[in-house]
């Protein structure tokens, strides 16, 4: 691993420790099955990518730590429901998560379903509070852009047409599975990045454009690592999709061309960031480590 690598790395690791402290104190105390069950889908691990570029975007914008990780630890609780709702029977019906038996099975159904409902709720709850930000104005448009990135308009709807998907006759064109993980994957990724800029109540175009062209490098990656690698490294089972006959970015491009296009949405991205010099880098490195990660 080369230094950028180490380094990029190193910083990742601090950002889901300081992330997860956060988590630490908003959860609700283990003191039921429900609460314990909230605690195991968030703190078990993960990259905490979308924590990672809210509080680097920020830091672009000079907003306070204690503000921007709050905010990270809001989408961490939101990705945490959608992630438990996703491994349900009645979606992708996965029993491992980061290596771990999934919430239903080791709770059931209902412990999970209302685990990610209170997650949820919960991320709503810690963007609402003041320390968050003391402007009601900025608060309010976080909760507005996370409502719209996670709703019908966004991460649902996209799920709704993975799921459609499943039992059409007619496999996703290119551009339809580029619209699809725009939403299930992407919009939660667009308003990480954007986040940042929210809390620093600045303009958003220019990184609304490099977290769409992440966030289907992300997706690409995901596809890419369902055929090349196992379920040991990635900590969930892969080959469903192939199995299934979905379609995906390595079936419709070929494994070389989803790297290739991986790849040029990684540079692309960069090439966006120039209008912030080197403020950006460390968001430049994430986007080299999300073409290059291994799970």
């Amino acid at each position: 691993m080369d230094t950028e690598a180490l380094h990029f790395h190193a910083l990742l690791s601090q950002t889901a420790t300081e992330t997860e402290e956060a988590l630490e104190a908003l959860l609700p105390p283990p003191e039921s099955p429900l609460a314990e069950a909230m605690r195991y889908a968030t703190l078990s691990g993960g990259k905490r990518l979308r924590a990672f570029f809210v509080i680097e975007t920020a830091n672009i914008f000079q907003v306070p730590r204690t503000q921007s990780v709050r905010a990270a630890a809001a989408v961490e609780c939101l990705h945490a429901y959608s992630l438990i709702h996703d491994d349900l029977p009645a979606m992708d019906d996965d029993d491992l998560r980061r290596g771990q038996p999934t919430v239903h099975r080791k709770w059931d159904d209902a412990t999970a379903i209302l685990a990610g409902d209170a997650l949820q709720s919960l991320a709503f709850e810690i963007l609402a509070h003041q320390k968050t930000s003391p402007d009601p104005a900025v608060r309010l448009k976080l909760i507005s852009r996370l409502a719209q990135a996670s709703g019908a308009a966004g991460m649902v709807g996209g799920q709704a047409m993975d799921i459609a998907a499943e039992s059409s006759k007619t496999p996703l064109s290119l551009e339809e599975i580029t619209e699809l993980q725009a939403l299930k994957t992407g919009a939660l990724i667009r308003w990480s990045v954007e986040a940042g800029a929210i809390l620093g109540k600045t303009q958003t175009d220019t990184l609304a454009q490099y977290a769409a062209d992440i966030g289907l490098a992300f997706q690409i990656q995901d596809d890419i690592l369902d055929v090349t690698s196992s379920a040991e490294a990635t900590g969930k089972a892969t080959g469903k999709d192939d199995a299934a006959g979905k379609a995906t970015f390595v079936s419709l491009l070929g494994l070389k061309g989803a790297q290739k296009k991986a790849r040029d949405l990684v540079s692309t991205s960069c090439d966006t960031l120039s209008p912030y010099g080197s403020a950006a880098t460390n968001l430049r490195r994430a986007a080299n480590f999300i073409v290059s990660r291994e799970k």
